[in-house]
């Protein structure tokens, strides 16, 4: 038997001693006494919100009684006496305005003169009153005896000679009775009903201090807009001649407002201002004006209208501006045409809400405003619509070049797209053959039509500000007489538009440098997004507009794109104003994209030429077949302009014989048809084919 072993887990190390940490006694702690406790809940009851809103709703509700009073007895002073009469001569004479006055004066005369006759009327009633009731009485009294004659007549009995008169006895016993009963309870509720009816008066007046009123008309927010909102809100102004004039006025300030009309998302009231307070102080005090009337200063306008003396207060509903408009009826209408002579553009809306409509017939037009705040949409969604009058034709350069105007490829003659000093050559070239057309239609016999041919420029300020020259010397921009790019939009000006030859252009952060005097003022349809300065308003709209309150410079960067301040006789402006504020419709580049295939539906089809690049050996024939398009014909007279559109060095001084040579050397020669002579687009394809055939026939020989 084999002996076992067995072990035993027994932990044969010594036992960890175990530190013991000594912890002093806590501080004793002292008690908060009982009035802290008390005091500290007190003031937290106090403060709480629901306690101090409480507060204030009993405040309020107790003061409209109060206010109540008020004004029932101011009511009551004025009915009785002609304080009404002095306040208004009071408020006419502060204003300036003495015909008034003397028309308040002579009305509180005929007051006067009306209760003197009833006062002495007074003196002589209590007589009258007696005599009258004595009569009326006695009548009355022989009136019931009669009826009684007759009832006993009839029934026969002697005693109903006095029931009719017992009848009426009867009756006002009743009636003292009634009285009797209900004499009691009435005086108990009467007080409550009148301080009811007070309660009403006040609390529809909103008769309390402001510290009691609720947080939203306290704070202003959703405030209407008032007669005396209005007149509070000129008196602080800060304009000494109208606080004075106001405060003479009393309650009768609110004269000087004509009636406030709803005008689209807000309201519109004519001010008529004292006598001493011009127009342009009012005009000076936008921002505060704004912020007395609880708005934004871009939620307040305010213009000149032709009355003198006078401004016009559009105020916008709280947010409302903020809130987008619809999309354009080029987007949701697909059957939506244009017409160049007698249709408007359907731009977008005015601050009232309708739809602002410009025409674009035989106007040069100029958009300007600061980087990225809508200008190429604002000036695309015109040259779209436009695009639907298939008569309409276009030379478009594009100075930013990142593809915004990319769908007029098919619809334009000549697209440019770039921001190089070789693209701002290529599309002075272009304006330039927009000049030598020009020139052609004017020698043309009096009375041609020609079809409408638009020059837009994207971003000009690149034009103006390009350092190139040319071989004589001759820059390409600038503000001389030597530019280029200037002479050639200055001519158009002048004459293109007798001819249907019109210069659009947008540019950004105008400058004397980059948008000259001579320029910027021969546009007849100048508009302006948010601009930095009042000076660089009055370069984009002019001094006439700025001085009759336009102020694009006010409007919000980034929070207001797409939003235009107009000058224009071609869209409808309120009577008296220079200007108008437009909130235009955005199309996006899909949509662009699909109204742009829309209008080439319309269309036969467009060769669009595109730039090339300077000193490139030309192909005539294979330029002649680009400027042909998608045509079958094509008159020489035509094909000689789209090629000079394509390169003026190379093509510009082409003649009709240049053209034939060309093409009678590769077979192609031009015909007649229907008197005119013509190129055959299958000709010069044909003629491209047969060529390039043998020159790879003979290259693999």
């Amino acid at each position: 038997m084999s002996d076992s072993v067995v072990h035993l887990h027994k932990d044969t190390e010594p036992a960890a001693v175990t530190r013991l940490t000594v912890v002093p006694d806590p501080a004793p702690i002292t008690p908060i006494p009982l009035w802290v406790r008390s005091g500290r809940a007190i003031k937290t009851a106090a403060t709480h919100e629901k306690t101090t809103t409480t507060a204030r709703a009993v405040a309020r509700h107790s003061l409209y009684v109060a206010g109540g009073a008020r004004i029932v007895a101011r009511r009551t002073w004025d009915g009785r006496t002609a304080a009404r009469y002095e306040r208004m001569l009071r408020a006419a004479e502060a204003a300036g305005n003495y015909e008034a006055a003397a028309e308040w004066e002579e009305r509180g005369q005929r007051f006067r003169d009306a209760r003197h006759r009833r006062r002495m009327d007074l003196l002589h009633s209590p007589v009258d009153a007696a005599k009258g009731a004595l009569v009326g009485a006695g009548m009355g009294i022989g009136g019931l005896v009669a009826l009684g004659v007759v009832l006993a007549i009839a029934n026969k009995d002697v005693a109903d000679v006095i029931t009719p008169i017992a009848a009426v006895i009867a009756f006002i016993a009743l009636l003292i009775r009634i009285v009797q009963v209900v004499w009691g309870p009435l005086v108990t509720i009467g007080p409550f009903l009148a301080l009811l009816a007070l309660w009403v008066v006040g609390s529809k007046q909103q008769a309390a201090p402001a510290w009691a009123l609720p947080d939203n008309v306290r704070g202003g927010e959703g405030e209407p807009i008032t007669p005396s909102i209005v007149v509070k809100a000129l008196r602080d102004l800060g304009v000494p001649a109208l606080r004075n004039a106001i405060k003479e006025m009393g309650d009768a300030g609110a004269s000087m407002l004509g009636p406030i009309r709803i005008a689209g998302c807000g309201v519109e009231v004519d001010v008529t201002l004292p006598s001493g307070v011009s127009t342009n102080e009012v005009q000076n005090k936008r921002r505060k004006l704004a912020e007395n009337l609880t708005r934004h200063e871009h939620e307040v306008f305010i213009t000149i209208p032709q009355a003198a003396r006078t401004v016009r207060l559009w105020i916008a509903d709280s947010g409302a501006l903020d809130e987008p408009i619809g999309p354009s009826p080029l987007v949701t209408d697909d059957t939506l045409t244009a017409d160049y002579a007698k249709g408007k553009a359907p731009w977008g809306q005015d601050l009232r809400g309708d739809a602002a409509t410009l025409s674009l017939y035989q106007r040069h037009l100029l958009i300007t405003g600061l980087s990225n705040q809508g200008k190429t949409a604002a000036l695309r969604s015109l040259a779209l619509w436009l695009a639907l009058d298939r008569s309409v034709e276009f030379l478009m350069g594009d100075l930013k070049g990142a593809g915004d105007w990319a769908m007029f490829d098919g619809l334009a003659r000549v697209l440019i797209q770039g921001p190089t000093d070789e693209h701002v050559i290529e599309v002075t070239e272009m304006v330039e053959s927009a000049v030598d057309e020009m020139n052609r239609r004017l020698q043309a016999p009096p009375g041609t039509k020609f079809p409408p041919l638009i020059v837009l420029v994207d971003e000009a300020q690149v034009a103006f500000m390009c350092p190139a020259q040319d071989e004589d010397k001759r820059p390409y921009g600038g503000s001389k007489a030597t530019s280029r790019y200037f002479m050639a939009v200055r001519k158009i000006h002048n004459q293109g538009r007798a001819v249907n030859v019109l210069m659009w252009q947008g540019t950004q952060d105008p400058t004397d440098q980059n948008l000259p005097k001579l320029v910027r003022e021969g546009a007849h349809t100048r508009a302006s997004l948010a601009l930095g300065t009042e000076s660089q308003a009055r370069m984009a709209l002019g001094d006439k507009a700025v001085d009759g309150g336009a102020a694009p410079n006010l409007l919000r960067p980034g929070l207001d794109k797409g939003t235009v301040v107009v000058a224009s006789d071609g869209i409808e402006i309120p009577a008296g104003q220079a200007s108008i504020t437009v909130r235009t419709h955005y199309i996006s580049t899909d949509d662009a994209q699909e109204v742009a295939a829309r209008a080439r539906a319309l269309r036969d089809g467009v060769a669009t030429l595109h730039v090339v690049e300077r000193g490139e050996e030309r192909d005539p024939l294979a330029d002649i077949a680009a400027a042909l398009g998608d045509s079958p014909r094509v008159p020489t007279t035509d094909v000689l302009k789209r090629l000079a559109a394509l390169n003026g060095e190379a093509y510009g001084t082409w003649t009709n014989g240049d053209l034939k040579r060309v093409l009678d050397a590769h077979g192609a020669e031009p015909y007649k048809s229907d008197g005119r002579m013509v190129v055959a687009r299958e000709r010069v394809l044909r003629a491209l084919a047969n060529r390039d055939s043998d020159g790879s026939t003979s290259a693999d020989g």
